[in-house]
């Protein structure tokens, strides 16, 4: 009985932890288009544009955050919905998750 009651807290223990901790993120489902050259498919993560203005078409599934700064530093400047587009004069990094 003994046994049992330990088997049984352990089952209970582990299926705790496994609704506790966060899911791994996934990459964006589509691609996105930085202008002028880049198209990433399925991105995940932040990408420095090439030319100002910054030009972002997003053919994703997920939302794309436009940032001022290179490596998506400083401040979010605009948010371009899943197929939506957007041409950012200061807008110097996209980052999606």
């Amino acid at each position: 009985m003994r046994r049992l009651a330990t088997v049984l807290g352990t089952l209970a223990a582990a299926s705790t932890m496994a609704l506790a901790l966060p899911t791994a993120a996934l990459a964006a489902s589509g691609t996105l288009y930085i202008a002028p050259n880049q198209a990433i498919d399925n991105p995940s993560g932040c990408y420095n544009g090439q030319i100002f203005p910054l030009v972002v078409r997003n053919e994703t599934n997920e939302y794309a955050l436009i940032y001022d700064g290179p490596n998506c530093t400083g401040q979010v400047i605009a948010v371009v919905p899943p197929g939506g587009s957007s041409t950012q004069e200061f807008g110097a990094s996209v980052y999606i998750a």
